[in-house]
């Protein structure tokens, strides 16, 4: 097997790996942090579906165990963070939508978890947002499904590729976002425009000489994600990331994948988000209703606030109080579940 080997190029993403001992003894989840939550009123299938490319795309469907079969039902699709899989903060938010009565089918996205794509961990914005319409196809066609009551959650970058796909697929019918991350803008220009127009070049022409590297057979280089060891220099952000997916609070490795690599896009596919600009005609995804959720704390809340300011009407803004980015993948008690059933009963009905 090929040694891994890491670069981080952005700012955005949360930096570089590092070398001292771990800290993860002395972290300790919040009381209410429920990522791997299971519902005795639910039941979970696992399903495989082809998107538009002939690509196998990978989900988990909850169904409510009191459900009519013979009768149609709204439906919810659930995107994961970028770089996590449908296990990491997705199936909570699919098993949560389920009680409430939705059909609701979380998916890993193309080139992660247990979907298709060579790579893995390849970046495609496109290919990511196909995977929202693929789900689409496979909701639409089952026949306890009204297809024309689909809607999308995307939990942080699944929240940018949910819009982009929302752009030019309409039968999403409503949209709504946590703790969303524009990963075109993040890779851009970092978070709050901390990373330079140098810096950016120097980004690129690191990800263009890696393709000789790999054109040549070279082995794979990851970058961004999240750190591996904590030092008494990680950020607030790497810390943040570190006590969800380095920690049993959320860890979790896909079979058949390395543990060395979750979280970790490939650097010289990474630099294809710097072409990728979700915002953009935002604004034509109206009359369908749209809602941005982010915490007061979020290290993100840039991007919901940008992405509210350009859509159209119907649309809210609701800002948690006391949360942070990460609170909003599984701490069950500032997860705002009974606006989202409101958000989403309202605008499927």
């Amino acid at each position: 097997m090929n040694r891994l080997k890491y670069l981080a190029v952005t700012t955005a993403l949360v930096g570089t790996l590092c070398t001292a001992p771990a800290f993860a003894q002395e972290i300790k989840a919040p009381a209410d942090a429920a990522n791997f939550y299971k519902s005795d009123s639910v039941t979970r299938q696992s399903v495989n579906f082809p998107n538009q490319y002939k690509m196998e795309i990978a989900g988990n469907l909850f169904l409510p165990k009191d459900m009519d079969r013979n009768a149609k039902h709204a439906a919810i699709i659930v995107g994961h963070p970028m770089g996590a899989v449908k296990e990491q903060s997705a199936d909570l938010y699919a098993t949560k939508m389920a009680e409430q009565g939705f059909v609701a089918l979380s998916v890993d996205l193309a080139f992660w978890g247990s979907s298709q794509g060579e790579p893995r961990n390849a970046v495609s914005p496109d290919m990511y947002a196909e995977t929202f319409s693929a789900a689409v196809d496979y909701l639409g066609t089952r026949p306890f499904v009204d297809r024309e009551r689909i809607g999308v959650i995307g939990i942080c970058g699944s929240g940018s590729f949910a819009i982009s796909a929302a752009k030019i697929d309409p039968r999403l019918k409503a949209i709504a976002t946590i703790s969303m991350y524009d990963m075109g803008a993040a890779n851009r220009n970092g978070l709050r425009h901390g990373q330079s127009l140098e810096q950016r070049k120097a980004v690129l022409a690191k990800a263009a000489e890696q393709r000789y590297v790999e054109f040549n057979g070279g082995e794979a280089e990851y970058t961004s994600g999240t750190v591996h060891e904590l030092t008494e220099k990680s950020t607030p952000i790497e810390r943040e990331f570190y006590e969800f997916y380095r920690t049993p609070r959320g860890e979790f490795t896909p079979h058949g994948a390395s543990a060395q690599t979750t979280t970790h896009p490939t650097l010289s596919s990474n630099v294809k988000f710097m072409n990728f600009y979700p915002f953009n005609d935002i604004e034509t995804i109206s009359p369908r209703p749209m809602l941005f959720i982010t915490g007061e704390n979020a290290h993100s809340i840039e991007f919901s606030e940008a992405a509210y300011k350009l859509a159209a009407e119907p649309k809210e803004l609701l800002i948690v109080p006391e949360a942070g980015h990460v609170d909003l993948y599984d701490r069950i008690s500032l997860i705002p579940f009974d606006r989202l059933t409101d958000f989403f009963k309202e605008s499927l009905k």
